[in-house]
């Protein structure tokens, strides 16, 4: 077996793609926890970027029938990945690339402004043509929405589509084997996914108020499929991971029109590997039967279909085809994963350390950053070994430029 088999008491057993790779007793807990629920089918499948989350273990996959856990999915609904190769090479990039990081920064809102009377720099002050545009074709979605769940309608939603965010969201210009250049990006359904999220993981905590002390966690509060908040909420989960993509399509945009505006060479881009998520859930049929995957950081990796695996910032990343591998429910990992909180790695390094560590990368190396040090992630190399039966490496990218929120 390619995987480690972990059986559960009273629930169904967990498959682990971590050989080599630490993983943290609470996420084993977590994992077995999730694993006791009466509607997982068949077992879980663990990625090796697995690392302790909210609710669910991040860089799992949880399939179920007849519920839906919206903890397990989490609040950055439709996270996920977007890249692009161009027809430029290394050398057609200016030797300095301050100014063409400096000129992503202007295109793509990015951060965030907290503090009352502020305008929030992640977000647009007012929206260009190509967001309204864009926002036009989620409008009547976000409107049925509204209608049955009206505390979502003050949300960040229109002045978000097409900004970045914080956290580990990102946008960077790479470097593949070959010296061609590409654009990568890093984002999700931004602040209405946010609410989306724990709105419904409110009401189904709610729904579930006679029963809650009964679940290994809270945050595993599901909702019954039959259910109107379940209709509900399977609605507003994939509205969100429609803003998310529609998210990722315009920033790429917009990088490529800011790069156009440096880069002296004339190029076209084109998106190579597809748009996609890694919080999510969707209908699919495995083992011959119709499932709810929730893939809570994992990507889909059916056989043939091309994905995005970032490591850390100052790490490599790939492009990686499926194989299609359904012992993993066809899933390979999302990242390098988390090896200490962000906390933890703000009192274990310093801004020298960052420094150290993204030398060859033209991005931030202050005191904000210093959550998402390279030193905070797993083993990138590793990752992909134990995941080698899930998917194959077609490009591997360093990465040159990198805009964190």
């Amino acid at each position: 077996m390619d995987y480690q088999l972990l059986e559960v008491e009273n629930g169904k057993p967990i498959k682990m793609w971590t050989q080599d790779v630490p993983v943290e007793d609470e996420a084993r807990e977590q994992l077995i926890n999730t694993a006791r629920m009466p509607f997982i089918y068949r077992h879980l499948a663990v990625m090796p970027d697995v690392h302790l989350g909210k609710g669910s273990t991040i860089g799992s996959v949880i399939p179920t029938q007849g519920a839906i856990i919206p903890a397990a999915v989490g609040v950055d609904i439709g996270c996920g990945m977007m890249a692009a190769c161009t027809t430029l090479l290394a050398s057609d990039l200016p030797d300095n690339l301050h100014a063409l990081r400096t000129a992503i920064e202007r295109a793509v809102p990015h951060g965030r402004t907290v503090g009352r009377g502020r305008r929030d720099e992640g977000s647009w002050d007012t929206p260009p043509e190509t967001v309204d545009a864009m926002w036009a074709g989620l409008l009547e979605g976000f409107t049925r929405i509204t209608d049955r769940h009206p505390c979502l309608k003050n949300t960040n939603n229109r002045k978000h589509l097409g900004t970045l965010g914080t956290g580990n969201h990102f946008i960077e210009v790479c470097l593949d084997e070959a010296d061609r250049v590409w654009f990568m990006l890093h984002s999700g359904s931004r602040g209405v996914g946010n609410a989306i999220g724990n709105h419904f993981i409110g009401l189904a905590q709610k729904d579930m108020q006679q029963h809650i002390a009964k679940l290994p966690n809270r945050d595993l509060a599901y909702f019954a499929e039959g259910s109107q908040h379940f209709d509900d909420y399977v609605e507003a989960v994939g509205w969100a991971q429609d803003f998310a993509r529609r998210n990722r399509l315009l920033m790429m945009q917009n990088v490529i029109a800011a790069a156009r505006g440096v880069i002296a060479q004339p190029f076209s881009a084109s998106v190579e590997a597809v748009n996609c998520h890694h919080n999510y859930v969707q209908r699919e049929t495995h083992f011959g039967a119709e499932v709810l995957v929730t893939r809570k950081g994992a990507v889909s990796a059916q056989k043939g279909e091309l994905g995005i695996i970032p490591g850390s910032m100052g790490a490599r990343s790939f492009i990686v085809r499926g194989l299609g591998n359904e012992e993993s429910f066809c899933s390979c990992s999302h990242g390098a994963g988390r090896t200490m909180s962000r906390n933890e790695a703000r009192r274990r390094f310093t801004v020298a350390d960052q420094e150290r560590a993204t030398a060859h990368v033209e991005c931030r190396k202050d005191a904000d950053v210093i959550d998402e040090i390279p030193m905070a992630y797993k083993d990138i190399d590793a990752v992909m070994h134990a995941q080698r039966e899930l998917v194959e490496v077609v490009h591997t990218l360093h990465q040159v430029v990198c805009v964190k929120g």
